[in-house]
């Protein structure tokens, strides 16, 4: 169990690309997606992960988080159970600083979608912003992935 900090931010360019140590391919469904409440179901390369996340806080930077790891049969059989809208996406990780950015390049509904998430210590933390870092989106609820989920970005006006 922990608080989760993190800030989120949409991507300028694709530069990113040059600077990642890793990528994972990653698929994601949610057994509930309540406002108060997201249970999510995860496939990281061939791991499987149970995560419940709770409602963000006002500035949302923070909320609580529990996950657990679970084989990949389990995470497989449990996207049978998930609400519609399945979630792919390859994730990019980058060293800046003292910090690790989480860069999400999203596919299916959600292609052309790039948001960057760096976790934080508090949420006052100083970190340093890569030139390819754009708006900030943290809080913003349309850019929650059990919301993309919902409302794919391929659908926005």
């Amino acid at each position: 169990m922990s608080i989760e900090i993190e800030r989120k931010f949409l991507i300028t360019s694709y530069n990113f690309k040059q600077e990642a140590h890793q990528k994972n391919y990653i698929k994601q469904g949610f057994l509930n997606s309540d406002k108060e409440r997201v249970v999510r179901v995860r496939l990281k390369d061939d791991k499987g992960f149970l995560t419940i996340k709770g409602k963000s806080n006002k500035t949302g930077i923070s909320r609580f988080e529990w996950e657990k790891e679970i084989s990949k049969i389990d995470a497989e059989n449990l996207f049978n159970l998930c609400e519609k809208g399945i979630i792919e996406k390859y994730r990019y990780l980058i060293k800046k600083g003292n910090h690790i950015f989480e860069v999400d390049e999203f596919f299916g509904d959600n292609e052309g979608l790039l948001i960057a998430e760096v976790e934080l210590s508090s949420e006052d933390e100083k970190f340093s912003k890569p030139a390819w870092l754009g708006k900030e989106v943290t809080g913003i609820i349309k850019y929650y992935n059990s919301n993309l989920s919902k409302h794919p970005f391929k659908k926005w006006e």
